[in-house]
């Protein structure tokens, strides 16, 4: 029977090893027979090409586009009875100041002149909270004080049920996210989304109630992409654009970029099917409002390469990035051609042009200053296309020189950082060092732990960790990673993520080396489901997932269990015909051995021995 870690060096020698590809690296041991071990059904499963786990929002460094307007349309509301004269003062007063202290000020002077229950209070207070939350300001505390009155006044007045509350409520959810109390933020914009419901069918206007709904929705994205569930977020960026797309025109700029940023989300959580077409509809209005050669629109076309590369058309990947490299050659935006360069060179890795990829990584290393992180990342791709060679010593020169640039800076961009030293881990791994690669795995830990948003990755190195100490016999060490592992993913990627499938098969076969068959059941089933459902029941996770299944049965004595799962892995390899007359000969012989088992036989020998071995140094 093959085992699961048969083909480890070859294969993570020869995937694509970039930070582009990391998640399904993290977890490219899986596949007992495979090159590109774990691609998701709509993958290439010849591929040797895996996705990019970007951030958010991973072009912000380019030159801004015009802001988002759906804000400012929601934003300082002005009440619907006082005068226009009197609101026009209002908005003067509060707006022209430049300072917290002038803002308060003159929140100060109108404030006497108004009773505690009057709505004009109620605005000004939403107003200047607003505004205290604001780049330029930021004093959060204190915004969340005015936020709260804000409250209190429109809850006196309408009884709980406007949209006054509901902006208010609104920002309350926004500043309490920014103070990372994202349980409250989560409070208030539930009870902000419940009244929108009902407003629907009330007195406020359509376009307005829409307005306030698209804020609220693309808040809570913010917040449960700050709290690492992602997969939930995506419901709300779905239904923000799904608003948005009712009331602007098809060709506005807001509306490419909501595309643009629900295409980011999906390609997060691995949805890239979902993410071309989204992509594809940003970049026809970003060319449309841009131009074709402008820095906005590179913006877009590197995020349809990484959709590209995730699912395994890496001709197409390798032109939309040789296309913004000619617009970025020409606008003299250095920083940002680096990482094109990085990126088509990493790709020319992953179609095994590796001479083309170390001349491109030549040129950056020119371009590059001495001593950045830029100059560092190129290091790391080098020792990629190096390892592919197996030239390991060279290869571990560049890892070196790559550790000594990051190891000595306090990083802008820690997820950057913490996303490389998790591809250097891989690398060490490739190279059978599987103690520097868990020392590295660790540190990478450290540094997510500081950011809350990464939970995709600090689940995925979870699990890579706990694989590596389960192959390397350190199971009771295994154990605590793998269930950390599947709770962080769970919460990233929903329960039926076929990353997660492999980390409840990976805790399924650590309790069963632990003499725990019931737990082992209980994994293992989990892993069948979500396994069976990703990759279809013949495949060879699937069949090794079943495997393990029979095993657990088999050591809980529940014979008649563990041969029908026996059965129908015999049954899987006959489906794969000649090219699996091994593995269908060792089905049988387990099959017999069982059957022996269960009439009492004392020289019966199951279940087999299934936990993957390490790979031969």
């Amino acid at each position: 029977m093959r085992r699961a870690s048969s083909s480890l060096l070859s294969a993570i020698t020869e995937s694509n090893l970039s930070s582009r590809n990391l998640l399904a690296n993290l977890f490219s041991h899986l596949s007992p027979r495979r090159q590109s071990l774990l691609s998701p059904p709509h993958l290439n499963p010849t591929s040797n090409s895996y996705p990019l786990l970007p951030n958010p929002h991973p072009f912000s460094k380019f030159p801004p586009h015009r802001a988002n307007q759906t804000l400012s349309l929601i934003s300082t509301p002005l009440p619907n009875r006082h005068s226009e004269l009197g609101a026009s003062r209002l908005r003067e007063a509060l707006e022209s100041a430049t300072t917290s202290e002038e803002l308060l000020a003159a929140f100060k002077n109108m404030e006497s002149s108004l009773d505690e229950s009057d709505e004009r209070l109620g605005a000004a207070c939403l107003m200047v909270g607003e505004r205290l939350e604001s780049p330029g300001f930021e004093e959060a505390d204190k915004a969340l004080d005015f936020a709260l009155r804000a409250l209190k006044i429109f809850e006196k007045r309408d009884g709980g049920w406007s949209l006054s509350i509901v902006k208010a409520l609104r920002l309350m959810g926004s500043i309490a996210c920014k103070l990372e109390r994202f349980d409250d933020s989560l409070e208030s914009l539930n009870a902000a989304d419940e009244i929108l419901e009902r407003l629907q069918f009330g007195s406020c206007s359509d376009s307005e109630v829409w307005l306030v709904s698209i804020a609220v929705q693309l808040q809570l994205a913010s917040t449960k992409t700050a709290m690492g569930r992602r997969r939930e977020a995506l419901l709300n960026l779905r239904k923000s654009l799904e608003l948005k797309k009712s009331i602007l025109e098809h060709s506005s700029l807001e509306l490419g970029t909501a595309y643009k940023h629900l295409a980011e989300a999906c390609t997060v959580v691995l949805d890239f099917k979902e993410a071309l077409p989204l992509c594809w509809k940003a970049l026809e209005i970003y060319e449309a409002q841009f131009g074709v050669d402008s820095a906005e629109v590179v913006q877009v076309r590197q995020l349809l390469g990484i959709i590209y590369t995730s699912l395994g058309k890496n001709e197409e990947a390798l032109k939309q990035n040789e296309l913004s490299r000619r617009v970025l050659e020409s606008s003299g935006l250095d920083t940002e051609l680096l990482e094109v360069e990085i990126n088509v060179a990493n790709i020319q890795i992953a179609l095994g042009r590796v001479d083309e990829a170390m001349n491109t990584l030549k040129r950056a290393i020119q371009r590059s200053e001495k001593e950045s992180e830029t100059r560092a990342f190129v290091f790391v791709s080098m020792a990629k296309a190096l390892c592919c060679q197996e030239k390991f010593g060279d290869s571990r020169r560049c890892l070196e020189i790559a550790c000594g640039i990051l190891d000595t800076k306090d990083s802008a961009s820690p997820a950057k950082v913490a996303e490389a030293y998790a591809d250097i881990a891989m690398l060490y791994e490739t190279m059978n060092e599987f103690e520097t690669a868990l020392s590295l795995m660790k540190r990478t830990l450290a540094m997510l732990e500081k950011l809350p948003q990464e939970q995709h990755l600090e689940g995925s190195i979870m699990a890579r960790m706990g694989w590596l100490l389960l192959v390397t016999k350190r199971v009771p060490q295994a154990v605590p990673y793998l269930e950390s592992a599947i709770e962080k993913l769970k919460n990233c990627f929903g329960p039926k993520h076929f990353g997660l499938g492999f980390v409840y098969k990976h805790l399924g076969q650590a309790y069963l080396e632990m003499d725990q068959p019931q737990s082992a059941v209980k994994m293992l089933a989990l892993a069948k489901d979500i396994i069976d459902f990703s990759f279809g029941p013949y495949h060879e996770d699937s069949i090794d997932t079943c495997q393990c299944l029979a095993n657990a049965y088999g050591a809980m004595g529940s014979f008649s269990l563990a041969m029908e799962f026996q059965q129908q892995v015999a049954d899987a390899w006959e489906n794969h015909g000649p090219g699996a007359r091994d593995e269908l000969r060792e089905a049988h012989r387990l099959l017999e051995q069982l059957k022996k088992k269960a009439q009492g036989s004392p020289s019966a020998v199951f279940p087999a021995n299934t936990l993957p071995l390490p790979p031969q140094k």
